[in-house]
């Protein structure tokens, strides 16, 4: 039960900061471009590093505080750094294959399906 207080806490947190952080870039940037997107992503993927390497290489994080942190927070924030860090998991791993392939379906195939996802609701 402890966990999911934890991951609610870190989605609600997330969720909140994403919408505040892009609104607030696109009220200085303007909105002729997803900057507001680009820097929660860029941002996210940051965070995610940071809480990785806290986590896994100083041990400063407890399981705890890595579903906190990296499962509620930069979840809900962006799972764009999810994205990021798995694959960046597949490369330290030499799973340097598998990690373009990552890149490549998610990105390719992604943008596929959701092309696909307008047709459908244009013709319902």
């Amino acid at each position: 039960m402890i966990k999911w207080s934890f991951l609610i806490i870190g989605g609600i947190v997330g969720t909140v900061a994403r919408y505040t952080l892009a609104g607030f870039v696109y009220q200085v940037l303007g909105s002729d471009f997803p900057y507001g997107t680009l820097v929660v992503n860029l941002v996210g993927c940051f965070l995610i590093g940071l809480f990785s390497t806290l986590a896994e290489v100083k041990f400063l994080l407890d399981s705890n505080m890595r579903v906190l942190l990296m499962i509620g927070f930069c979840g809900a924030f962006t799972t764009f750094s999810t994205f990021m860090l798995e694959t960046g998991n597949l490369i330290r791993d030499g799973e340097t294959m598998r990690a373009f392939a990552n890149v490549l379906l998610s990105l390719v195939v992604g943008f596929l399906v959701f092309r696909i996802g307008i047709f459908l609701g244009e013709v319902l």
